[in-house]
Parts: structure tokens; C-alpha cells; sequence
């Protein structure tokens, strides 16, 4: 069965607020229309301080490293304005700048910031002296340097099906445009994206220059740009973009959502921003054009992910290779992809269909994943950033300061400022109360003005007043109030995630009096005449439920995940007995107790229950059991304390953990090599077995991009010993990824100063999915080094190196 679809309405606001000189009349658009963030003032102690910082501290951060980074420089060189021979790494780079602008210019919206105003004056001047006369903007092209980037190719567009990301980049700019037009009501960078819009209009189309976008995402930009100029000819370049895929004889790869025509999509496939993207742009098309083929597409692509290959994070592709969905029901936990961008693409996506169907379920997804996994894509101090967010660590997983890849960061930048604006939305004299945010807004309905106040400490607490104030006694309209879908025990639409645990009650009063509620679509409707004071009070159950996956989720096997509101948790190293979370074991019948902890990760309310957890012991197989104390934080708020264990599905059964392992002579070695990165360099020892080869759950060491080279690694004990057997368990990424199995290797250990061969016993042995192991004559040493030597075309990897 499709979702019902509610009719298109005939409506004149846009979906994004604009000044009144920027209103356009649109003939159809989302029957629901999004209340705009600049109408919600948020004043609660969750999201504001995450807003605060975001406008102090991200902003002004990601502004500085695209200048150190040579995002700017991109710009200058291309206009001519400074010399170098050489751009940043990627083509889409120029993107980074466009976000940050967009972000910049909401938080402009909310608070007044001449000097940053004047700074992003400056920046879309560069912008323009790039930009060639007939509009073309790509600085990867335009820069002429001596030897351009692989991916542009010989003439504009030719690899745009590809990774040129010309049209990615374009999208990026309407999206930017709009947004700081929005802001300041100046044209500087209106006009630049019009004038490259108008050209790709010129230039593409049927009969013209027939390529579709290999990155998606110049869709929703082209919308947004009709929303703003009432030109048609954007909404139907967007069209074309989305109609032409899946035709012969272009580029029609699975991993670009090209396999098939978007019509006859109906499975999440490929890379998941791209997909999330296109998905919302295909929303916004339907929206515009009423086409309900689009409609149905998305529909059953929604119903694919969220039945089968969504994270309880709200976190969407679940494989590294080619930053993809998986297959149904496969989300592995410590490999788990999940893109922060993704995450924000899926916020987008979710939205859209509500404003399409008016049903609550599209909410949940969104406030699942706006709360958890798009969340932890940014740390409490703002200036650290997850692109993958696992859900599961050994440790290997950190925020980082930057990557040379930077879309996750300066995404995160753009959308947190926007956050207010998924509070509320309006559909004629129905007003949608879709998150629980303590809040002030203003908001225009037919039947008049309103005033409406929302007092709450969600979510770590479940209480929320809502206050009525409307301009005129008397005021007639229907106010909808979401019921969470974890509220009744359904964490997730359809059955991929379900609790074994009794529904607790909701409560809806008015005016401290208890009415009757009618449901509509997941929302309780209250509809009647209101006057000013009028006070509604939601008391949702907010309790730490059990979260059990779908059988069919193997990585999910006999554990259970907490929730606790909108909020999932996880087990972290530094909360918990030894550092160490993977060897924990509760029960699932275990008695848990919410504690508030204002000092802890800016204030959160952790979960403590009893456990137990193993350990390994030297030469015996016996483990050690012990009972202790287990805590689990907001899963939003891990590796802000340092490098740790982190679990967010713990074992209910011993057979799911992984018992500490004893101490040896590797894992208490100090570590060195020819790779220096000290992430790469602790898998080494971690003591992780892996599945095989090409296990991306389990860490790994790799030499990629280098081939053909002789490379090294190196153990300093941590005191003397007798050693006779080493082993060795290679990674090997074959057929799609770089690393294969080395060509040779060998052992030296350390005498006197200078570095020996050990005499060998029994061959070196190099195969696939195996410890490889050496015996050679017993040596006393306190070092060991590998040398390998890596194969012509391919690098080398390892996952683990033991020594006995």
C-alpha cells in the first residue's frame, strides 16, 4: 500500500521564507507548508547552545580552514587575482565555500553580525571575479593550471555523468544564493547564481547537451531558484535532470541512482547522499509539478529504507565501499558508513515527505536522525567532526579537525542554524507541531495571527507545555501535536526495530484538564476556537526502552540497544569498568535507572544499570567473570573524551561479547613504521580478529595510495623476551578497493643495536583471509620489524601482527 497523498494546494508561500520583494506566486507547491526558522526563536538548553556554538565557533572555524585549505584560493587563482599552479584535491572544493556562506547567512537571519556580513561580502566578490562572462563557475576548469585535475576532463560537461561535479557544484551555489539573499535581502550572489543558471538552462535540455548530474543535488538548488525568480525554466531544468536518468547511453550506474529511470526506482541503491539528494529533489519537483510518478517512486524507496536499511541512529548507508546502502537488513556496526552528510540528506528527504503526506512517520525518522546520528557528526566544542558515524569502536574512530574530503563539515555548518525551521509547519488554518524544542514563535495562519510558546526540557524530559497566544480572541484552528512513534513503542515504521516492553501512557491536557484525543496521521488534533492563555500539556513517556532489531539483522544478534525519548545510547570506554565496553553483558531484564549528570558532556542523563563482563587470561582458555555497574551516555555525545571503545548494541548473551583480551608481548609493544598515522598504527595490536581479509568491521593498517614500494613496521617490547612465532593477518580489499596481499615479507629482530633476520622453520606464508604464521629459531630481543614488500599495482594492508 502507497501513502496517501494529500492534494496539491494552491498556495503563494514559498518553502522558504523571503523577503516580500522576493515573493513569487506559485501555481502548486506542498499542500503543508514549513513554519521558516526565522519565525522560531529557540530558547531551550539542548538546541541553543548547540546553535550558539555552531554561530561562534563553527562557523567562524570553517571559514578559517577553507582559507588555510585553499578553498579560497581556488577562487582567487581562477580570477586571475593570484599565481599557483596547483587547486585543492577535489573538484566539488569550491562547495565548501558555498556552505559555509549558506550557513553564515541563516545564522545572519537569527542573529546580526556586521563583521561577519562584510566577511561574506568579500568572499562572493572572489566569487564573481571567477565567474566567467557567460556564466560558467568551476574553478577547477577556469584556474587553467599545467596539469588540471583528472576528473574535469578536456571540455566543460564531458564528465559531468561522472565526477567532474560541475552541476554539484552549481546546485550548491543556488542553494547558497538563496539562503543569503534570504538573509540580507542583497543580490551580489543572487545575481552570480542566476546568471550560471540561466546558462546551464541555455546549454542543456533536449536536443542541447543531454548529461545528467553524476552527484545529485542541483535539483533542489534549480526549485529553490524558481521559488525565488518564478522562473519556470528552472523548475523544468530540474525536471530533465531527474527524467534523463536511466535513458541509453549515458552514464546509468547503479551507484548514481542511473540504473533505471527515477520512475522505476523503487529500492534504495548506491552511493546514500547521492540518493538522499535526489530523493528530495524528486519531492520538491512532485511538489511543483504534481507529478504523482515521482510520488510513488519515492514512496516505495522511503518504505525500503526505513523497513530495512536504516540505523536505529537514523543513519543511512551502511558500506564504505562507494559510501552505499547495503543490501537489506545488512548494517554492520563497527564498518557502519553512515555519512554525516547522509544523515543531513535524510533530514531533508524526511521533511519533504511530510510536507507531501502530512504523516507523522516522516517525522520520527527525522527527529530520529536529527537527534542521534546527524548529531554526533559534530563535537560539543564545535570544531571536531565525524564524516562515518560506526556504531561501534575499538577506539580507531576520532572526530577530526579537518578532512581533504571537508563536505560533512561545512554540511554540518549550513544546517544546524536551519534547525528551527523543522519545529513547526502550517497547512491553511492547521498548525503542526512536529518537535518537542522550548521555543517562541510567530506565526501567520488565515485565521489570524498567533503567538505560541513551547516550555519543555525535551528530551531528557518528557513534559511539554505549549502556550496559545492569538492576536484575536476566538481564533478558529486546529493545532496538530505529533505523537512520537517511540512513545507507543514503535521506534521505527515497519518492524526493523521493535520493544518488548509495555507501552507507557501519553497524556495530552487542556488547559490542565484531560480531552479526548482524535488521532490524525500520527498527531493528536485539538481543533477549536482559542484564546489567549490557552495551555496544552503533552507528558510523553520518556523511559529507557530496550531497542530489539529485526532477525534478519545479523550484526544484531542477541543484543538489544537503549532508547530513552528520542534519544539512543551507547556504552563508552571512560564510563565504564577497565575502559572497555565490547567484553560487557546485561541482561534484558535488567533494572535501569536514569541519572541526570549536569557536569558530564555539557549535561546529560545517563543510564545505569548492573552487568557483567569478561576477561581473558594468559595460557588458559578459563575467562574471568565480574559483576559491575554499567552506564550508557547519549550516543550524539561520544569520542568527545578521547579515543575509546563504544558499543551502541550491547550483548544480552555472552556468546555476543567479546571477552578483554589478556595482555601479550604485541599488544604491550610500542608501535612504529612507515605509516605514521597512530590511528592505523593500533590496529596493528588491538587484538580485533578479523572475519577475513576484507573485513572493513575490523580496523586495519594500509599503505594505499603507494604501490611497488618496500615498507616496514615495528614492535618495541616492553622488556625482554623470548621469541620463536610470528603471525600476520593481511588485509586485502579485492576486487573493488586498492590493497591486496603483499609480494614478500620477513622478520628482523634487534641486536646489539642492528637489526637481524631471524632464521625461519617454516615459510613465510602470504595468503588471504588467514593468519599467516613464521616459526624461526627462538631470539631474545626487545624489538621486532616487518618488512614487506608491496605488489606492483596494488598496496598492502594489515589487520593484525602478533608475536609469540
Amino acid at each position: 500500500m502507497r501513502s496517501g497523498i494529500i492534494g496539491f494546494a494552491f498556495v503563494q508561500a514559498a518553502i522558504v521564507s523571503l523577503p516580500a520583494t522576493a515573493q513569487v506566486k506559485l501555481k502548486t507547491d506542498y499542500p503543508i507548508q514549513p513554519v521558516a526558522f526565522t519565525q522560531v526563536q529557540i530558547t531551550d538548553n539542548f538546541w541553543a547552545p548547540k546553535i550558539k556554538v555552531n554561530a561562534e565557533v563553527t562557523i567562524p572555524y570553517t571559514l578559517d580552514q577553507c582559507k588555510k585549505h585553499g578553498r579560497i584560493d581556488n577562487f582567487l587563482v581562477a580570477a586571475g587575482k593570484k599565481k599557483a599552479d596547483k587547486l585543492s584535491e577535489f573538484t566539488f572544493d569550491d562547495t565548501d565555500i558555498y556552505k559555509v556562506i549558506e550557513g553564515a547567512s541563516y545564522s545572519l537571519q537569527v542573529s546580526k553580525n556586521d563583521q561577519l556580513g562584510k566577511y561574506l561580502d568579500t568572499l562572493i566578490a572572489i566569487i564573481a571575479d571567477a565567474q566567467e562572462p557567460d556564466g560558467y563557475l568551476y574553478t577547477f576548469r577556469t584556474a587553467k593550471v599545467t596539469n588540471p585535475h583528472e576528473w574535469i576532463g578536456s571540455k566543460r560537461w564531458e564528465k559531468e555523468e561522472d565526477l567532474s561535479h560541475e552541476l554539484y557544484n552549481s546546485g550548491h551555489l543556488f542553494e547558497a544564493a538563496v539562503a543569503h539573499y534570504q538573509a540580507t535581502g542583497k543580490k551580489n550572489l543572487l545575481n552570480i547564481a542566476v546568471k550560471n543558471a540561466d546558462l546551464l538552462v541555455k546549454i542543456f535540455g533536449y536536443g542541447k547537451e543531454e548529461k545528467f548530474p553524476g552527484h545529485q543535488i542541483v535539483e533542489t538548488g534549480l526549485t529553490k531558484m524558481y521559488r525565488v525568480t518564478g522562473k519556470q525554466e528552472y523548475l523544468d531544468l530540474a525536471k530533465f535532470f531527474l527524467d534523463l536518468r536511466g535513458t541509453p547511453g549515458h552514464l546509468n550506474h547503479e551507484y548514481s541512482q542511473a540504473d533505471k529511470k527515477v520512475v522505476d526506482q523503487h529500492e534504495a541503491v548506491g552511493h546514500a547522499v547521492r540518493a538522499a539528494y535526489m530523493y528530495t529533489g524528486m519531492a520538491d519537483v512532485a511538489a511543483l509539478t504534481g507529478n504523482t510518478a515521482y510520488l510513488h517512486a519515492i514512496d516505495d524507496i522511503w518504505n525500503d529504507v526505513t523497513e530495512k536499511k536504516i540505523y536505529l541512529t537514523g543513519g543511512i548507508g551502511a558500506t564504505g565501499a562507494g559510501e552505499a546502502f547495503g543490501k537489506a537488513y545488512d548494517l554492520p556496526n563497527m564498518s557502519a558508513y553512515a555519512e554525516t552528510c547522509a544523515s543531513i540528506a535524510n533530514v531533508y528527504w524526511n521533511s519533504r515527505m511530510f510536507l507531501l503526506h502530512g504523516d507523522a512517520k516522516y517525522i520520527d525518522v527525522m527527529e530520529r536522525t536529527l537527534y542521534n546520528g546527524l548529531l554526533s557528526g559534530v563535537s560539543l566544542s564545535g570544531d571536531r567532526f565525524f564524516y562515518p558515524n560506526p556504531l561501534a569502536s575499538l577506539g580507531q574512530h576520532q572526530r577530526s579537525a579537518w578532512f581533504s574530503c571537508a563536505c560533512c563539515i561545512s554540511n554540518m555548518t549550513r544546517f544546524l542554524p536551519s534547525m528551527p525551521g523543522y519545529v513547526y509547519a502550517q497547512n491553511k488554518n492547521e498548525l503542526f507541531v512536529n518537535l518537542f524544542v522550548g521555543s517562541k514563535s510567530q506565526i501567520k495562519l488565515p485565521a489570524g495571527s498567533i503567538t505560541i510558546i513551547q516550555n519543555t526540557n525535551y528530551p531528557w524530559d518528557g513534559k511539554n507545555e505549549i502556550t496559545i497566544n492569538p492576536a484575536s480572541a476566538n481564533t478558529a484552528f486546529a493545532l496538530h501535536i505529533r505523537i512520537p512513534g517511540w512513545a507507543l513503542n514503535k521506534p521505527v515504521p515497519g518492524d526493523l526495530y521493535s520493544t518488548e516492553q509495555t507501552p507507557d501512557n501519553v497524556q495530552l491536557l487542556l488547559n490542565d484538564k484531560t480531552v479526548p484525543v482524535n488521532m490524525q496521521k500520527g498527531f493528536a488534533v485539538l481543533n477549536r476556537k482559542w484564546k489567549k492563555g490557552d495551555k496544552v500539556t503533552l507528558i510523553l513517556p520518556i523511559t529507557a526502552k530496550r531497542i530489539l532489531a529485526n532477525d534478519k539483522v545479523d550484526a544484531d544478534k542477541n543484543r538489544f540497544a537503549l532508547q530513552r525519548g528520542p534519544l539512543v545510547y551507547c556504552l563508552e570506554g571512560p564510563d565504564n569498568k577497565d575502559s572497555a565496553v565490547m567484553n560487557i553483558v546485561v541482561k534484558k531484564d535488567e533494572v535501569i535507572t536514569a541519572v541526570y549528570k549536569p557536569e558530564l558532556l555539557n549535561g546529560v542523563t545517563v543510564l545505569e544499570m548492573k552487568g557483567s563482563s569478561t576477561k581473558r587470561q594468559l595460557n588458559s582458555d578459563a575467562l574471568l567473570h565480574s559483576e559491575q555497574m554499567v552506564t550508557a551516555i547519549p550516543y550524539y555525545a561520544w569520542a568527545n573524551r578521547g579515543a575509546s571503545e563504544m558499543e551502541v548494541w550491547i550483548p544480552y548473551n555472552e556468546s555476543a561479547a567479546r571477552p578483554k583480551p589478556a595482555p601479550t608481548i604485541a599488544s604491550k609493544s610500542a608501535i612504529t613504521g612507515s605509516v605514521t598515522n597512530k590511528r592505523m598504527l593500533r590496529a596493528l595490536n588491538d587484538q580485533y580478529d578479523p572475519q577475513d581479509s576484507q573485513d572493513a568491521s575490523a580496523s586495519y593498517l594500509h599503505w594505499w595510495p603507494k604501490k611497488n614500494s618496500s615498507e616496514f613496521l615495528q614492535y618495541d617490547f616492553d622488556s625482554v623476551y623470548t621469541i620463536s612465532s610470528s603471525s600476520v593477518y593481511w588485509f586485502d580489499d579485492a576486487p573493488f578497493g586498492g590493497c591486496r596481499i603483499p609480494v614478500s615479507w620477513k622478520l628482523l629482530y634487534k641486536k646489539e643495536g642492528e637489526w637481524l633476520p631471524v632464521r625461519n622453520t617454516s615459510p613465510y606464508e602470504i595468503s588471504k583471509d588467514k593468519y599467516n604464521t613464521v616459526n624461526f629459531e627462538p631470539v631474545t630481543t626487545t624489538a621486532l620489524k616487518l618488512e614487506i614488500q608491496q605488489p606492483v599495482e596494488h598496496s598492502t594492508g594489515v589487520h593484525e601482527w602478533m608475536v609469540k
